[in-house]
């Protein structure tokens, strides 16, 4: 058997083979944030396709950091029977479940109700405008509404929380010197830009225990020379192993209004084999991975420990299936 079908260990949750559903925004959700029935069934059918990890779309956990108007919070205790209905869905089919919790930051939708905020008053591009620097009460403001989702992750009956640090939402706009020119203990050194995720990792392990799955997603490029690198997340990685990080999800890009220069069948692949030399856990690649072929020379050659899949899947929920009866 292929080591791409083998199983694999991310914490306590196994996966019966090496192949993730990437996290895709559907924005099938209600002007309240409610997931709804399109949810349950589209990720069920891609469970019962055999992937080996469902990691649904990014979930807002806070109003005023919404990305689109048509998207899904956990805001809200209410949320959590909607998103439950998504977990059982996909556990009819034995297949594991995390949740991608998200805070838009700069890139928050401008149709939200409540404060526009980032690390600093910088824009993203003309659409969003300029947002206000955050203080350090709205920091550990934000840090609680993600412990507040961690805990309505685990009441919904998720297997693991995946962290959105990636795609240049909040966390990776504290990450990145680009968009953090804070002078206090949030910003200026590497030391204080990495504060607020370490601060919400140690929170939110805190509240959901050492045995429930935290994974985070990177950029592990911002396509700028002042930007941050792959060796750069690498020491991102490696400073948070002691404070429980079960996985590691390498992604690029989204911080600048500026494209990947050249993008290609795995392009992102390279950033994950280099973060895969700082640390001991798993990592998940992810780019137009779109063929057997590549996903099992990423696996075979050790660059990555799962492959997560995209647009594939959109097209076609049997599209691992049909992989496994090659």
């Amino acid at each position: 058997m292929s080591k791409l079908f083998s199983s694999v260990n991310i914490g306590t949750v196994t996966l019966k083979n090496r192949i993730a559903m990437a996290p895709m925004q559907q924005r099938q959700g209600t002007k309240e944030a409610y997931a709804t029935d399109y949810h349950a069934k589209y990720y069920s059918e891609r469970a019962k396709g055999e992937v080996g990890l469902i990691i649904i779309e990014s979930t807002s956990i806070a109003e005023s950091g919404r990305l689109f108007q048509d998207d899904i919070g956990i805001f809200s205790d209410n949320h959590i029977a909607p998103l439950r209905k998504i977990v059982d869905a996909i556990h009819e089919h034995n297949t594991p479940v995390f949740i991608q919790l998200c805070h838009g930051g700069r890139k928050s939708s401008p149709e939200n109700n409540g404060p526009f905020m980032a690390p600093s008053s910088l824009a993203f591009d003309d659409y969003y405008g300029v947002p206000a620097e955050m203080s350090q009460q709205d920091i550990q403001e934000v840090i609680e509404q993600f412990v507040e989702a961690a805990k309505r992750s685990v009441e919904a009956g998720f297997d693991g929380i995946e962290l959105h640090a990636a795609h240049g939402y909040l966390i990776h706009q504290f990450l990145s010197p680009l968009s953090n020119q804070r002078n206090d203990e949030y910003g200026e050194t590497f030391e204080n830009r990495l504060r607020f995720l370490k601060e919400v990792l140690i929170a939110v392990r805190k509240e959901v225990g050492n045995d429930f799955p935290i994974q985070i997603r990177y950029s592990a490029s911002d396509y700028h020379e002042q930007g941050l690198t792959a060796d750069t997340v690498g020491e991102i990685v490696k400073t948070l192993d002691p404070y429980g990080v079960d996985a590691v999800h390498i992604s690029s890009g989204g911080l600048l209004p500026v494209r990947p220069p050249e993008v290609y069948p795995g392009y992102q692949v390279e950033y994950a084999d280099i973060v895969k030399k700082f640390t001991d856990a798993p990592i998940m690649a992810v780019g137009l991975i779109h063929s057997i072929e590549l996903a099992e020379e990423i696996i075979e050659s050790n660059k990555a420990d799962c492959v997560a899949i995209g647009r594939p899947l959109l097209d076609d929920p049997y599209f691992v299936r049909r992989w496994k009866g090659n």
